[in-house]
């Protein structure tokens, strides 16, 4: 047993652009949904994001592998048409567009569920639907900052974003789960339902653990870099051969077994300044370089084998280069065009077949305008 096209049977339209709702759409697709994503004649801005796969972007065939493409212009009243007889067919609507969009042609929920009355609608939002909120544009670095992530994020003298679209990436998760959710809601009432997910909203949970500092113990956390707040040892420690290790520990027990296998050096467990993790951290600069110390002779492998064998957390500082070769690294190939490219598997298994072919701009047009003519 497997989980495998649990979602076949579900039509999804998706006006989606950019990352968020196409991811969303992806895990749709990933799950055996049938997802029509609406382009607008010229295709989603996102397919221009890069030129790597044969002169066609990479980022965009990880957003849609597995999707069908219309191109509509919803400007014309022949095409809005088409578009309302396939959501009159639809069990999902996802969208992203600009704020007040959909509202503007007339795609309200309320009134789309008149004629489908199973219908959900899920809209991404950079800060909501309502107020001030509805009319400020956003994109994943503006949420991340104004949401306060790049506040926590970053060495101790420069803030910074993070490096990978955790704003989109996580709100189209989340909206996957709203979407699951209703699905669920609906097998029990038979009745659709509008979802709202604000990209703040989702950013603003995630915070929730400096949040509590500043509110309920003192303060914010610091920005620290590589470094931790208020454990000791932690972070990253260069090798002789000029890798980089990366070290958690996290009790006197796993301390007192660094310094016996990893430091070779058992007395120094019982060091005053070493005893508990409150010593440690406010003699850490003294502990780190005795642990640089150790490691400037020892090369990366050599250190991470001493760790392992310590049983103490630990990782490699790699590139994305090293990412690319992972032995942990499960690859899945798409096909865009005529190429076939390799990409990071979706972290949940699909037993069967999972989606790979990525359409090229309007590709199943004429064949979606005959279907639902």
């Amino acid at each position: 047993m497997g989980l495998d096209t649990e979602l076949s049977g579900i039509l999804v339209v998706s006006l989606e652009q950019a990352v968020a709702a196409p991811y969303c759409g992806l895990l749709m697709a990933n799950a055996g949904a049938r997802v029509i994503k609406v382009e607008r004649p010229e295709g989603d801005f996102a397919r221009g994001y890069d030129s790597g796969a044969d002169g066609q972007s990479a980022i965009f065939a990880w957003l849609n592998r597995g999707k069908e493409s219309v191109c509509l212009n919803l400007k014309a009243d022949e095409d809005k048409a088409l578009l309302c007889r396939m959501l009159g067919k639809a069990d999902v609507l996802v969208s992203n567009l600009a704020p007040g969009a959909l509202g503007r042609m007339g795609l309200v929920g309320a009134d789309l569920r008149q004629q489908n009355p199973g219908l959900i609608t899920c809209a991404v939002t950079g800060y909501g639907e309502t107020g001030e909120a509805a009319t400020k544009k956003a994109y994943d670095f503006l949420v991340q900052g104004e949401s306060g992530i790049c506040s926590v994020t970053g060495t101790e003298d420069s803030p910074s974003r993070v490096g990978v679209s955790i704003t989109d990436i996580s709100t189209g998760m989340t909206a996957f789960s709203a979407i699951l959710r209703a699905l669920i809601q609906r097998g029990r009432t038979g009745e659709g339902i509008d979802i709202s997910i604000s990209m703040f909203d989702v950013m603003a949970d995630w915070m929730n653990m400096p949040l509590m500092a500043h509110r309920y113990s003192g303060g914010a956390p610091k920005r620290m870099g590589l470094k931790h707040t208020f454990v000791a040892p932690y972070g990253a420690f260069a090798c002789g051969d000029g890798g980089q290790v990366l070290l958690s520990v996290q009790s006197n027990r796993e301390f007192r077994s660094f310094c016996a296998i990893v430091l070779t050096d058992t007395a120094l467990a019982d060091d005053p300044r070493f005893v508990d993790n409150p010593d440690r951290f406010a003699n850490r600069d003294t502990l780190n370089g005795m642990i640089d110390n150790v490691f400037g002779e020892l090369t990366a492998e050599q250190v991470l084998n001493r760790l392992d064998d310590a049983n103490i957390a630990n990782a490699r500082l790699n590139s994305v280069a090293d990412l690319s070769e992972h032995k942990f690294l499960r690859n899945q190939k798409a096909l865009i065009g005529e190429s076939q490219i390799s990409m990071a598997a979706l972290p949940v298994q699909t037993k069967g077949e999972a989606p790979y072919r990525v359409p090229d701009i309007g590709q199943h047009s004429a064949a979606i305008r005959k279907e639902f003519s």
